[in-house]
């Protein structure tokens, strides 16, 4: 079962058992604000990266400040449920940060996943997972599933 948390210091004893048993650590981040298939396919892709997909959920207040005072549009702990729900992810780790740096740094995972959309020279933790050994990848998006299309889908019907 999919796990939830607030911070590193809960995640970390699952986190060292993952390692033990040399299970490879994949990470990724995002707001997930109105989640759709694109976000489906995308976690499954990351999680195909390895055994274990810790997934850094955007807080409401760092989404606020990504994306502006009228997001998110669902709160974090039901987003995190949301997530946690997919079979793909195995924990949702919520952040406060701007950028998921600090908490990759605490989890250093094997791989690190990002969207297409972001060229690997400027991932957030990229240095960190290279730095150990591990990888960066980017998978690519599927053509019309965005939250941003979506939101703009809503707001014009």
């Amino acid at each position: 079962m999919t796990s939830i948390f607030h911070n590193f210091n809960d995640l970390s004893n699952r986190l060292v058992k993952w390692k033990e048993e040399r299970l490879k650590i994949v990470f990724t981040n995002g707001c997930f604000d109105i989640l759709h298939r694109g976000h489906v396919e995308y976690l499954s892709a990351a999680k195909s990266y390895g055994d274990i997909l810790i997934v850094g959920l955007n807080s409401d207040a760092s989404v606020k400040k990504l994306k502006g005072i009228s997001r998110p549009f669902i709160n974090e702990d039901d987003r995190s449920f949301i997530l946690s729900c997919l079979k793909s992810v195995d924990a949702v780790i919520v952040f406060n940060e701007d950028t998921p740096h600090s908490i990759i740094s605490k989890i250093i995972p094997d791989v690190l996943v990002k969207g297409g959309d972001y060229e690997v020279e400027n991932i957030v933790g990229r240095d960190i997972v290279e730095k150990n050994g591990g990888k960066v990848i980017t998978v690519s998006f599927i053509k019309g599933n965005s939250s941003s299309s979506l939101i703009e889908k809503i707001k014009n019907s």
